[in-house]
């Protein structure tokens, strides 16, 4: 297996080629064609085939956000776990109170910086993006899809 490069805040980000670059195109393109089709043969044939693209561009996006969003549940979970771990008893009651996107974000802290990123989350009420911009030892994570 190939080892990965290194993460940080300026390429943490994931592409699945597959998906953005095959299976989307793909069905744009059909979208347009449909409609092409349906300009230039108008009928209930033709209509019916534009309806169904856009199901269809419905279900892939569905599909794809449906699988994000038990990813990003596992993540909350994982976080909730490892905060209980590693924050001092005293914060470790106010774990609920960071919301789910603050906890992602939270993921690629080290475990060093983990405890004083979550006060700061928890007390300052950060965004993700600055979550992210204050971490100084980036916890990569590979698997994100």
């Amino acid at each position: 297996m190939a080892i990965e490069t290194p993460q940080n805040l300026s390429n943490y980000t994931r592409y699945d080629p597959l998906f953005q670059f095959f299976i989307l195109p793909v069905f744009a393109i059909s979208l347009i064609a449909t409609i092409v089709h349906l300009v230039r043969w108008p009928g209930l044939c033709s209509a019916w085939l534009v309806v169904v693209m856009i199901a269809a561009i419905a279900a892939i996006f569905k599909i794809r956000l449906y699988a994000l969003k038990v990813q990003d549940r596992v993540i909350r979970l994982e976080e909730r776990l490892r905060l209980q771990t590693l924050l001092d008893p005293a914060l470790r009651p106010r774990i609920t109170e960071l919301t789910e996107k603050q906890l992602i974000a939270l993921r690629f802290a080290s475990d060093a910086e983990l405890p004083a990123l979550a006060a700061k989350a928890l007390n300052e009420k950060l965004a993700p993006a600055d979550i992210k911009n204050s971490i100084q030892h980036w916890r990569p994570d590979y698997w994100r899809v």
